[in-house]
């Protein structure tokens, strides 16, 4: 595969990144300072920890996407390590989805109290957006591991 498209996702993968890192860092602590109506303010408590706690799984997904990026610039994308990489990311969307589900009430309770329905909708985007990586990071992996199995019995053969 020609580097450059690998360079392509890393160059998006950081893209990504960073925004995220300055969100969590300068936009949580702004939150918590300035509430938009201060008597919800002790709701945003585990809601802002959960977004911090979620951090945790988003860079260990991103630090293996860049772990595989840089083992298919290798040619080592028909690998263990490879498979490896793609379990950790599955594992860490199911992670980062169970964290906000576990916000989701917090959520409703804060869409309750100021009449915003639609708040409920956008705490739910994570989860899906989630549960979508997690599945194609599964398929990626299961189809990943045939791959290596037919090559390996057809070194075999050989």
């Amino acid at each position: 595969m020609k580097r450059g498209s690998t360079l392509f996702l890393k160059l998006a993968l950081i893209i990504v990144g960073i925004p995220v890192l300055v969100l969590a860092v300068v936009g949580g602590i702004w939150l918590l300072n300035n509430p938009a109506n201060p008597d919800f303010a002790h709701i945003l408590y585990p809601i802002v920890g959960g977004m911090y706690v979620s951090i945790i799984p988003f860079y260990m997904a991103f630090y293996q996407a860049f772990k595989l990026l840089n083992y298919i610039d290798r040619n080592q994308a028909f690998s263990q390590i490879s498979v490896d990489a793609l379990t950790k990311i599955k594992y860490s969307a199911i992670i980062f989805s169970i964290v906000y589900v576990a916000i989701i009430p917090f959520v409703y309770i804060i869409a309750e109290l100021d009449d915003a329905p639609g708040l409920i909708i956008i705490g739910a985007m994570p989860i899906f957006a989630s549960l979508v990586i997690a599945v194609f990071a599964a398929v990626l992996q299961k189809l990943l591991q045939e791959a290596i199995n037919i090559k390996s019995e057809n070194d075999l053969t050989v």
